[in-house]
């Protein structure tokens, strides 16, 4: 399988947001994730950073 996990940012700890994540696509003012299983989430954020070879997906949160 090639889905990754996400993970928020909090004080540069990481924190799991969602797991086995197909898709990341920019909506509105944030971020919708979709799992390989359908599930969706949405979150007011944006991509800090990706690592493929970790199947690792940082998001940041917006700021307020």
């Amino acid at each position: 399988m090639c889905e990754a996990n996400a993970y928020t940012l909090d004080n540069e700890k990481e924190i799991l947001f969602m797991e086995a994540v197909d898709t990341v696509e920019p909506d509105e003012d944030g971020l919708r994730l979709t799992s390989i299983f359908g599930e969706q989430k949405f979150i007011k954020a944006h991509i800090h950073s990706l690592s493929l070879v970790n199947h690792k997906v940082l998001i940041k949160p917006n700021e307020k």
